[in-house]
């Protein structure tokens, strides 16, 4: 297996992608919250998504935008797991 073909490589490439993803239109983002993409990595589409929890990490955040009350969890998975 070459060094650029390695998963540690690829899991790289793919926090990279996500953290420079900027192709957010209506379409995609409808609300304007940029918490949802889809990038495409080595031939695979792969989606990310932001959820915020309340600090209990049980419910949901009463005021997402509110760091005190929120806490913020990056999904990443492959579309095909979806």
């Amino acid at each position: 297996m070459s060094q650029a073909s390695h998963p540690d490589c690829r899991a790289i490439r793919i926090v990279e992608a996500v953290q420079s993803f900027k192709a957010f239109t209506p379409d995609n983002d409808p609300h304007g919250e940029h918490d949802f993409g889809a990038v495409v990595i080595e031939s695979q589409k792969v989606f990310w998504k932001i959820d915020y929890y309340a600090p209990d990490m049980m419910h949901g955040s009463e005021d997402p935008s509110d760091p005190k009350q929120t806490r913020r969890v990056l999904t990443i998975m492959l579309a095909g797991e979806y």
